[in-house]
């Protein structure tokens, strides 16, 4: 009996040893991975770009990662990885560890338009990142050519309606697309599409009277308003901008819910632990709520945002819902 009772003793001292042993090292993880969160970050952080150098998103990132550094003291490295409709920055984004080191500048054409129009993406917008910020809009802007009898988007919408089919615009990529095919579906009118590789080359084609019109990027278009070598009708944002208080909204010019822009936003791999997400996201705010920051976007077309990790996920699924439906009634489709 007794050399039982010594044997159930050992044994208990023994599985007590052992869960201190295992609790001691959970511990130890845990105080590890609290510090490694406390003093984010622990060394370069990636800010990954989808496209070449010298687009809105990219200067968008620059502009972020010199704040950013300043912040953190630690390098803020923006990464260009043009492809695939910035397919390949978002992959390379979804498999990196999730620490909080590589980050995506993420256009709404990857997050809201890839998704919709392809036949299959591999990655889910929602589920497989973090958001942080949407950090800057890019409004649209709609011009003529000089030769096309209209001042106003009733006008344009009265003429459409007349020649049914006939005006023809240019686009970019099938973001602009969807913007330009979702102000036809609410005027009820028919226009038809002439798609060119960039912006550059889908506002020279209105210029040149290839095209009819354009929806575009103001960084892009706003150079041949000025030169009168097009005519702005109309932005796409719900209230007038800042940078142009002279060029009326579509909204106020006969379609009073049309809304709609291009944002660039900033996420991390899906299981970011939530403290660097929020440091993240409480700085990105606070940066491009700075004056000199607000004048450098706007002076480049782009709206400072700096909304909330919850707005970034509302925005997302409203609008993957909303161009499901412009898609399918346009019959759009693409594959990168």
């Amino acid at each position: 009996m007794r050399d039982a009772l010594t044997k159930h003793h050992q044994r208990f001292f023994m599985l007590t040893r052992r869960s201190l042993i295992v609790s001691s090292i959970i511990g130890a993880s845990l105080l590890a991975r609290a510090y490694a969160e406390e003093k984010y970050p622990q060394g370069p952080v990636r800010l990954v770009v989808g496209f070449a150098p010298g687009g809105g998103n990219d200067i968008l990132a620059r502009i972020l990662a010199e704040k950013l550094q300043q912040s953190f003291g630690k390098p803020f490295i923006v990464e260009n990885r043009p492809g695939a409709n910035g397919i390949v920055a978002i992959e390379n984004v979804r498999r990196a560890e999730p620490n909080g080191l590589t980050l995506l500048v993420g256009p709404s054409s990857g997050m809201t338009v890839n998704p919709v129009i392809l036949k299959s993406v591999s990655y889910d917008p929602v589920k497989d990142f973090e958001p942080i910020s949407i950090t800057g809009y890019f409004p649209l802007i709609i011009v003529v050519h000089p030769a096309v009898p209209v001042n106003s988007v009733a006008e344009l919408i009265a003429l459409a309606k007349a020649k049914p089919g006939d005006l023809t615009y240019s686009s970019a990529a099938s973001s602009f697309q969807l913007a330009t095919e979702m102000f036809a579906q609410m005027a009820k009118i028919s226009l038809r599409c002439v798609p060119y590789r960039g912006s550059a080359p889908a506002i020279n084609a209105v210029v040149a009277n290839e095209v009819a019109l354009n929806f575009g990027d103001i960084a892009a278009v706003l150079p041949f308003v000025r030169s009168k070598m097009v005519r702005a009708l109309a932005v796409t944002t719900a209230s007038r901008l800042e940078s142009l208080p002279e060029i009326p909204t579509v909204a106020e010019s006969g379609l009073p819910q049309f809304d709609i822009s291009l944002w660039s936003g900033l996420f991390a791999p899906a299981g970011t632990p939530p403290n660097i997400t929020a440091v993240l996201e409480k700085e990105v705010r606070r940066i491009v709520d700075l004056s000199d920051v607000k004048q450098r976007m706007r002076n480049l077309g782009i709206e400072p945002a700096g909304t909330s990790a919850s707005e970034v996920t509302s925005t997302i699924k409203s609008e993957l819902e909303r161009f499901k439906q412009i898609a399918a009634t346009a019959g759009i489709t693409a594959e990168p």
